[in-house]
């Protein structure tokens, strides 16, 4: 059995709690040890591209102290992925990415629900970097933070901009931008009639099916072994 750290990249507990509970159907479809944790030095939220470069640091020095075997960096924008992949050998997800590419096999366009203006406009850099900018049906906010989210039901207002997605900009897959909005996936996507699609469990999926395949993750350049 393998181990699986999932890292929420922000300092809130709540956030790390959510996750674990959204985690429980992957936990029970994988021989994988799943285990989340919070970064104490960080932020409540990660609402800015400040926030996001701040993060990076405390990210790298969890990896370096974790002996699991995967890491899945969960938070919809993967700060750092490329520097945290090229400090390790080991398999690391975005949960982002992961999030796209299961979309991508659900449905022609997917749109997503966002926190703020800032994560729109991050997401939409991050997509063409991805190169799967077309693919985006469109990206909508609730405007709330991090803290706000995990301190009140926001139920209506997931749903509310969802159907937008789905019956405005066309969405066949809806996308949760944030690692706090996994607990409403349910009830969206029955109310929907369309796949919603939580980015932690869709991080942590493609996890299990890196390390039971056993890709061969590629040597950054520079390292030896």
């Amino acid at each position: 059995m393998s181990e699986i750290l999932v890292i929420n990249p922000n300092s809130s507990v709540s956030v790390t709690q959510s996750m674990q509970a959204c985690l429980e159907p992957v936990r029970d479809a994988t021989r994988h040890e799943i285990r989340c944790t919070e970064l104490a030095k960080s932020p409540p939220g990660i609402e800015s591209d400040a926030h996001v470069a701040d993060v990076i640091p405390n990210i790298l020095e969890a990896v370096t102290e974790s002996e699991a075997d995967a890491i899945v960096l969960a938070c919809f924008s993967d700060p750092g992925i490329q520097a945290v992949r090229k400090a390790t050998r080991r398999p690391v997800i975005g949960i982002a990415e992961a999030a796209y590419l299961a979309a991508l096999g659900l449905g022609p366009k997917f749109g997503i629900v966002s926190l703020g203006q800032s994560s729109i406009d991050r997401h939409l850099r991050y997509l063409k970097a991805l190169g799967l900018d077309s693919r985006m049906a469109g990206d909508r906010s609730i405007d709330r933070t991090v803290v706000q989210l995990m301190q009140t039901d926001v139920v209506e207002t997931v749903a509310r901009t969802a159907k937008r997605l789905r019956d405005e900009d066309g969405a066949d897959v809806i996308i949760l931008g944030c690692a706090g909005l996994g607990g409403y996936r349910q009830a969206m996507q029955e109310a929907l009639g369309i796949p919603v699609v939580d980015p932690v469990q869709a991080g942590a999926a493609l996890a299990c099916t890196t390390l039971d395949l056993r890709y061969a993750i590629a040597k950054p350049q520079g390292q030896t072994a």
